[in-house]
């Protein structure tokens, strides 16, 4: 049986990244991918925030270019509220790219990534597997779970799981150097996106088209208002719609961070940990800065053989934090019809409307640094 200090288990952002870490300070870390392929089945659209792109060393080659603008839409798609910021806000990552240069980064720092690798439960220290070659089992020390929103090992740790989700879906397609600025496009429509938004996301080489909110609330399901949004989705003047457009969706956790996120035998990070932002549902941020965490706790732990280190990594802590996005959180999953979200929207006309939303868009907040 193979012995490691640290499995990993997803190789999203979060778990590349705390992997990476970890072997850095002389670490045997394994981390295991059900994909085959990191630059396959993608979920997140990628959107970096400027704060991520400050302090990360993020390859460039991998980020689309900068986006300052942000036009805000009612149900109808008329009087648009448009905010310009003076800074680069945002960046979108060409996410099969960039986790292939994440893996080769964390494997020259010592990780050894298996893909095609699924987690199959655990007993004590010891971690099933289910490989290429069949079933296997790995002794780790600690298992960490990266393995999104709907995470196997919370519930085999017996940790907090994610119970309040949206669901998300969309189309990324290449624009080929459309003409206009790189702008954000949100429409706020729950006969679209019950409890969140529609969006395109055009950065002048890809534009994603999506749609997200709550599962029971879709009249018509998930794919049908993706289909319903594209046909009159706005930002895409001139832009060749192909018929096959590549197709990313999945889970968005959206219940703030976990209070119990650790235990003496590992912990979480990423969608794992309900490291979202409640309002906006942005995940990458969160993923990174929660990782080093993760990673400087379990550093602790395994130098100083002592499991009770992991109660430092407490999400009960951190949520306190969350408490006004997560009102806010409340309060948009309650705009249940289009003239309710018209009639809420009329507030972002005002000058105090469009402050509070340049706070919420462009501010230099981020996941509270541990």
């Amino acid at each position: 049986m193979d012995d490691v200090d640290v499995l990993v288990v997803g190789a999203g952002l979060a778990g590349l990244h705390t992997a990476t870490l970890l072997a850095r300070r002389g670490h045997e870390v394994l981390l295991v991918e059900r994909r085959a392929s990191l630059d396959a089945a993608i979920r997140t659209t990628g959107i970096f925030v400027r704060r991520t792109l400050d302090d990360f060393p993020l390859p460039a080659a991998c980020l689309g270019p900068p986006i300052r603008r942000v036009v805000l839409y009612p149900p109808t798609l008329q009087r648009p509220v448009t905010l310009v910021s003076a800074r680069d806000e945002f960046r979108v990552g060409d996410m099969g790219p960039l986790y292939l240069a994440a893996s080769r980064t964390a494997t020259d720092a010592g990780v050894r990534i298996a893909l095609g690798t699924r987690y199959a439960g655990r007993r004590a220290r010891n971690v099933r597997l289910v490989g290429r070659d069949g079933p296997t089992a790995v002794r780790a020390r600690f298992v960490v779970g990266a393995d999104g929103a709907r995470s196997a090992v919370a519930r085999d740790l017996g940790l907090d799981r994610n119970r309040h989700l949206l669901i998300g879906a969309e189309e990324v397609i290449d624009v080929g150097g459309a003409v206009g600025p790189p702008t954000f496009h949100c429409v706020l429509d729950p006969s679209l996106a019950p409890g969140y938004l529609a969006w395109v996301v055009n950065d002048g080489r890809h534009a994603h088209i999506g749609v997200a909110g709550y599962a029971d609330r879709f009249p018509r399901g998930l794919r049908r208002a993706l289909h319903r949004f594209g046909a009159t989705a706005p930002g895409l003047a001139g832009v060749e719609r192909p018929a096959e457009p590549e197709r990313r969706g999945g889970p968005i956790p959206v219940g703030g961070l976990l209070r119990r996120i650790s235990c003496a035998d590992g912990l979480l990070v990423g969608d794992a940990a309900g490291a979202v932002s409640p309002l906006t549902a942005g995940g990458l941020d969160p993923c990174l800065r929660l990782s080093e965490l993760a990673a400087a706790v379990l550093d602790d732990a395994l130098r100083s053989g002592q499991p009770s280190a992991l109660r430092h990594y407490d999400g009960a802590v951190l949520r306190a934090r969350f408490r006004g996005r997560l009102m806010l959180r409340r309060g948009m999953a309650q705009v249940r019809t289009p003239a309710a979200a018209t009639a809420a929207f009329a507030l972002l006309r005002t000058p105090v409307g469009r402050a509070a939303a340049g706070r919420i868009l462009f501010g230099d907040r981020s996941f509270p640094t541990p």
